[in-house]
């Protein structure tokens, strides 16, 4: 029997399903994860796979592209897509999870496994004797980072992200919030803080001049725009954040009958709805300057705040230039890297390229190497092939999108027929992958 073992580095949504693939095909992991000794400026918890932004795992059907990404993982039986599953929480479209009940069964089933053996110990170099992927993250740091760049040749760019606060449901005003889900798509499953326009001109004002937190080395590095703070984004026009996190269209505010001017949705954080987090609010705000500006939101005027937004650099390597469509180092394959570090963006997408280094990884080790990679048709494939495209030049963190996918053989004007087309001919190549990998196990 082959004894040569697999090292994941992080236990993070990356780290602990690249663990699980291997596993499951048959191959020993050590899997290293820092917390509980050390946690990095994001994190809260001591279990795996904590969601530091947000509870959703974004829209759930597969004519969007993310949607069809978390089907994709489905049919290849990812743990990630299965806890995410198994503890969702009403999201109307989306898939959102309780986070604590999400981290506990990650990992509890990655624990539990026969074959992997979790080693709560912080590594500050990347060992080279044996295979790895490195699954860090994006606050990779200290001895860690010094030793990716020593091996990637200094390959590394940076851009800030951010989190939305937390409220506690019990002060919510509901005589003022209402739930709703925009046009009544998937119920009652956000709960809608509605403006007039004085009231959104009198918080407009506050928080374009709100003061901010200091956060090192903020003006010398790139924001990514998926993560834009709140702050920011209104600081580009007075209507920008109406037609963006705060666009009221779909809702009818049950006062008044009407569409509101603007509206603040809050979705559920956890099982049992005790706690809501405020969509789109990413910030940057000094924790009083947050209590002052949110809480003239109509509806969270006595809100208590269970955890506040924060802001924090994120590292991700230049992907393009080092790596190739099976994340692995082209100039030492032995190594993968996987995540957000890569430059996938979004919980899904990390999941999604961890999936892959897990099973072209094993495939290594169990001397059966892929002689290609998964198909570019499908969303798994298209984003691996992205983030290893030596043609690109101003490489930049990417979500799932369709834009990724080659175009299909014959021209589709309905764009949800086309999205439909996309997904179909996706999870066809998916099937064929999923055969081929059970073929040869």
């Amino acid at each position: 029997m082959n004894q040569r073992r697999l090292t994941v580095i992080g236990a993070g949504l990356a780290g602990c399903e690249a663990a699980w693939q291997a596993a499951n095909r048959g191959v020993g992991v050590d899997l290293f994860e820092m917390k509980p000794h050390r946690m990095s400026p994001a994190h809260h918890r001591s279990g795996f796979a904590e969601l530091v932004c947000s509870n959703s795992f974004r829209a759930d059907r597969i004519e969007n592209a993310v949607g069809l990404l978390k089907e994709e993982m489905r049919l290849l039986n990812s743990l990630i897509i299965s806890c995410a599953d198994q503890t969702r929480v009403p999201a109307g479209g989306a898939l959102a999870v309780d986070r604590d009940e999400f981290s506990d069964m990650v990992t509890s089933l990655i624990s539990d496994h026969p074959r992997i053996v979790v080693h709560h110990k912080e590594l500050c170099s990347i060992p080279l004797d044996e295979p790895v992927i490195l699954a860090t993250g994006p606050l990779t740091d200290d001895g860690m980072y010094d030793s990716l760049m020593e091996l990637v040749g200094g390959s590394a760019l940076h851009f800030f992200d951010a989190a939305a606060p937390i409220v506690s449901r019990e002060e919510i005003n509901t005589e003022i919030a209402f739930p709703a889900s925009r046009y009544g798509k998937g119920g009652d499953d956000y709960l809608n803080c509605p403006m007039n326009e004085d009231e959104y001109r009198s918080f407009y004002d506050a928080l374009i001049n709100a003061e901010l937190a200091e956060v090192k080395n903020f003006d010398k590095e790139t924001l990514f725009e998926g993560c834009m703070p709140i702050e920011s984004m209104a600081k580009r026009g007075y209507d920008t954040i109406r037609f963006g996190p705060m666009k009221p269209v779909g809702l009818v505010d049950p006062r008044t009958g009407k569409m509101p001017y603007a509206c603040v949705q809050l979705r559920q954080d956890n099982r049992n709805a005790s706690m809501f987090n405020l969509v789109g609010f990413q910030t940057r705000l000094k924790f009083s300057e947050q209590k002052r500006v949110f809480r003239m939101i109509p509806g969270l005027e006595c809100a208590e705040f269970v955890r506040f937004g924060v802001m924090h650099r994120n590292t991700y390597i230049d992907s393009p230039s080092i790596l190739n469509p099976f994340y692995q180092l082209k100039e030492r394959q032995n190594v993968f890297i996987a995540g957000q570090i890569t430059g996938v963006e979004g919980y899904v997408e990390s999941a999604g390229s961890g999936l892959l280094a897990g099973v072209y990884a094993s495939r290594e080790l169990l001397g059966d190497r892929l002689e290609e990679p998964l198909s570019g048709k499908t969303m798994l494939g298209a984003m691996a092939l992205y983030v290893s495209d030596s043609r690109i030049r101003d490489f930049q963190p990417m979500n799932a999108n369709f834009g990724l996918l080659p175009s299909p053989a014959r021209k589709i004007r309905n764009k949800k027929d086309k999205n439909l087309h996309y997904a179909e001919r996706s999870l066809e190549d998916i099937r064929l992958f999923s055969d081929l990998l059970t073929e040869n196990a």
